[in-house]
Parts: structure tokens; sequence; C-alpha cells
């Protein structure tokens, strides 16, 4: 009986695994694709010839984006804006989330708030009240049409509120009857004990802001004020300008196509993501919250 009791756990993870290795598969495949196309020669890549390894390996698609005057123009705008933006993201998505989570006797006409920040988050005015919102408070052309749109994300302040309501109750109990004030509480408290959820909405954010690349296009009128992924969107030449391009320049784009240029702005704007997601992951795994409160 134990012994097929067993044999039954062995089959069981065997598949598990087989599953698990088949996401992975999957889930990777998309990416090292989009890697050996970018430093593929130009005729294999559009001939379909590209799998898994680079064939015909060139860096043209590289040095085409690097040699780009405004591209380290670009990429510190959108570093400024991940900073400041993630920044402002964090501080109003905190101080949101903390008295949202409180009850109704603490904090009398939540729900009235709560409702209003759903409301906002299902229905908009769209982009022409925005476009003319910006345009009136004199913000084109600057850092601050790309992040205060977007200042308070409603998704990560209901995840945060979310992850406030489920830590014991005790903290706050415990907390009140010592003399501790609310401010005291979120920081010195509730903050210490959120960090996975903390990463989880920064990632989020961080995430977000660097992939954005539309509101570069209709807020900045000018390429040097343009943030990376709407400076690697307007890389695309359009049949126009390439009948104005001289014998070198028309050269290289004999060996770069649109579809090298295109992997190759992917892996462009993956690789500051893949490297800070690391040092985040970390805090999704451990349980912070385990032993705070003791009998």
């Amino acid at each position: 009986m134990v012994r097929n009791r067993t044999l039954s756990a062995q089959v069981i993870e065997a598949i598990l695994i087989l599953v698990m290795l088949l996401i992975s598969f999957m889930s990777l495949a998309p990416v090292v694709h989009v890697f050996s196309v970018s430093f593929s020669d130009n005729a294999a890549a559009a001939g379909g010839l590209v799998k898994f390894w680079p064939v015909g390996f060139t860096l043209e698609s590289y040095r085409k984006i690097l040699e780009e005057p405004h591209f380290f123009n670009a990429f510190l705008v959108s570093v400024k804006r991940v900073l400041l933006g993630g920044g402002i993201n964090f501080v109003l998505t905190v101080m949101m989330a903390y008295p949202l989570s409180r009850s109704n006797k603490e904090f009398p006409h939540r729900t009235i708030y709560m409702w209003f920040m759903l409301f906002t988050m299902l229905f908009t005015g769209g982009i022409i009240p925005l476009y003319l919102t910006i345009k009136s408070l004199g913000m084109f052309n600057t850092i601050w049409a790309l992040v205060l749109p977007g200042a308070v994300p409603v998704f990560n302040v209901i995840l945060l509120m979310n992850f406030f309501r489920n830590l014991p109750k005790e903290l706050s109990e415990a907390g009140y009857m010592d003399g501790a004030g609310p401010w005291y509480m979120m920081i010195r408290v509730y903050l210490p004990l959120s960090l996975p959820a903390m990463a989880t909405v920064t990632l989020f954010s961080i995430v977000g802001h660097w992939n954005a690349f539309f509101d570069g296009m209709i807020f900045m009128r000018s390429a040097e004020y343009y943030p990376l992924q709407t400076y690697i969107q307007q890389l695309v030449v359009s049949q126009n300008a390439m009948l104005e391009l001289d014998s070198s320049k028309l050269e290289l784009l004999m060996k770069v196509s649109d579809k090298t240029l295109n992997a190759a702005k992917i892996v462009v704007s993956m690789v500051p993501i893949l490297i800070i997601y690391p040092f985040l992951q970390k805090y999704f795994i451990h349980g912070i919250m385990l032993g705070s409160v003791k009998e």
C-alpha cells in the first residue's frame, strides 16, 4: 500500500515537473527567439531562418540604435521618469492605501472614497480631455506630463490596501494602546511588514513608466524630450524618409530590416527590467509577516 502510494506520488511529481518544464520553455522561447533575431542578418531574419540561434551574426541593428544622436538623452529621460514617477506613485499609493484599509469607524466615509476610486479606474475622460488639460497647464515638453497623469495607480492602491487589511488587527490595537498615532503605525509598523506588497506595486510602477511610449508621442513636441520607448518607436524609417537618405545610410538599411530592428528595440527595452527584477523578486518569496504577532 505504501509502495503504491509512493509510486503514485512519484508519477504525479514527474508529471508536474514535465508540465513546469513545458511552461518554462513556452515562456522563454519567444524571448530567446527575439534575442536571436536581433543579432541575425537581415536576409536570414526576413526569410524566417532564425529560430533559437542567430544566423549571420551581426550587430548592425544595435549600431543603428546607438548611433542615433538622441539615444542616450532618451535613455536619461526614461531613467528620470522612472525615478520621479515611481517615487510619486509609491508615496501616493501608500498614503491612499493605508487610510482606505481602516474600518469605517476609524475612517468615516471610507466607502465613498472607495467608490470614487473605482469609478475613476473603470471610466476615463479620454485622450482629448487629457491632452487639453496638459496643454492648459503648460506641461508640454516637460517630465511632469509623463508622470502626473498616472500619479495615482488605482490598481496598486487596491492591491496594497487589501494587503494592509489582511495584516493582524492586533497590531493596530497594540499600537493604539501604546499611544501610537496613524503616521507612526503606517511608517514604523505596517510598511516594514508590507515589503512583499510594496515590492510588487513598485515593480508595476517601474515597468509601467519604462514601457510607456504613447504619452511621449502626444505630449512631447521635440525629439530631445522623448523617453526611450517613444524614441525607439520613432526609429522605424518611413518610405518617404528613405528617399532622402545618402548612399551610406541606404547601405546600412540593406543590412537592417524592420524585423531585426524591432527585435533589437525589444531587447534594449527588456535589459533594465531584467536587471532590476532580481533585486525585487526576493521579497515575493519571503513571508515577512510570519511571527509579527505573538501569543
